[in-house]
């Protein structure tokens, strides 16, 4: 008679009769499963109506479309790194450059981006120029999307 109580029996299979690499198979598959649940998007299944907000507190398409653009541009790690950094305090080109190990060519590109979608302002003082966040809403941006993705 098999001893229940063991784990593992002289052949390689445990209690159920299956190997470690069935047990690891079935394993995998159960998780593909919970993933293919997980991922699943549940619709109605009947047809109705749910009339809880109307079509006008959406925002308009030309609101929409410029909200995607900003988001586009986040969308961007080399730009990020620069809105974190100036997030700290303002910055020059060669300041950024040196901080993120990249040309003062590439810093200059991605800042006339973060500038022309109002993302960053600058000053002048003297020959130097330094770039700062434009308000607190960049700030707030960047803060809320690490929390986000840090939960």
């Amino acid at each position: 008679m098999k001893n229940t109580s063991q784990s593992a029996a002289a052949d390689g299979t445990d209690v159920s009769g299956m190997s470690a690499a069935e047990q690891k198979q079935e394993g995998a598959d159960f998780m593909k499963e919970k993933k293919d649940r997980d991922d699943e998007i549940l619709v109605c299944t009947e047809c109705h109506h749910h009339q809880h907000i109307s079509r006008e507190e959406i925002p308009s398409d030309e609101i929409l479309y410029q909200m995607a653009e900003l988001f586009k541009t986040f969308g961007d790690p080399t730009r990020i790194r620069i809105l974190t950094a100036l997030s700290r305090q303002e910055m020059c080109v060669c300041d950024i450059a040196e901080l993120l190990g990249m040309s003062q060519s590439a810093i200059s590109h991605q800042l006339r981006v973060l500038k022309q979608m109002e993302l960053v302002k600058f000053r002048r003082e003297g020959k130097t120029v330094f770039y700062s966040l434009a308000d607190s809403h960049v700030s707030t941006i960047l803060a809320q999307g690490l929390d986000h993705v840090c939960e």
